[in-house]
């Protein structure tokens, strides 16, 4: 699947919109990808998840887990694991930080990959893979379906998408005037279950 049909499959759902949007990293930009407006339509998702499992595949070799973080991640991170033939488990916020919970485990030998959904500043990706760490040493690398700071989130571990968009994103005291002039919108989950916002 190529950058333009990625793009392509957000337009069609309408899950790429234009406005003045809080990021739950909490930079302000000019587009949000609503990734739940793709989450429901189970067609799209695999469609998207699939391409996303071939190119993780391709990257890592085999994969025998899959975690995403809650609550954005959990979607692709099981449909990928589907198209991958592994585990799918999610690591979600337990006191601001995320955890390994509901009596999920990760063998200590299992090739780890961990699965978002959008990577902006890769704070949450960082976050999921420090959880992940402390059960396991062999994470192999992570996947997104966009990445929208175009290549420059660091995440300490190889990271592969679908596509790279440089899509501006602003502090909130930076802000372009033609952004400024226009209500911001918080459409995020960061601030869902105890999270920092």
């Amino acid at each position: 699947m190529t950058q333009d049909e990625v793009v392509a499959e957000f337009r069609a759902a309408g899950a790429l919109l234009e406005g003045h949007f809080i990021l739950s990293s909490g930079l302000r930009s000019p587009v949000f990808l609503q990734k739940m407006f793709i989450f429901q339509d189970p067609v799209r998702t695999e469609r998207l998840c699939k391409a996303l499992a071939q190119k993780a595949e391709a990257a890592f070799g085999r994969i025998d887990y899959v975690v995403s973080p809650a609550v954005g991640g959990i979607v692709p991170g099981y449909e990928t694991a589907r198209h991958l033939g592994a585990k799918a488990v999610f690591v979600e916020r337990e006191g601001g930080t995320f955890q390994l919970r509901r009596g999920f485990t990760i063998p200590p030998e299992a090739r780890v990959l961990m699965v978002e959904d959008i990577v902006t500043t890769g704070l949450s990706s960082r976050e999921c893979l420090a959880s992940i760490a402390e059960h396991t040493t062999n994470v192999v690398g992570a996947a997104c379906l966009i990445d929208r700071s175009n290549g420059k989130a660091d995440l300490g571990v190889t990271l592969v998408s679908l596509a790279r968009l440089d899509i501006p994103a602003y502090p909130a005291d930076a802000l372009p005037p033609e952004l400024a002039a226009l209500p911001p919108i918080k459409p995020g989950s960061r601030g869902i279950q105890g999270a920092k916002a």
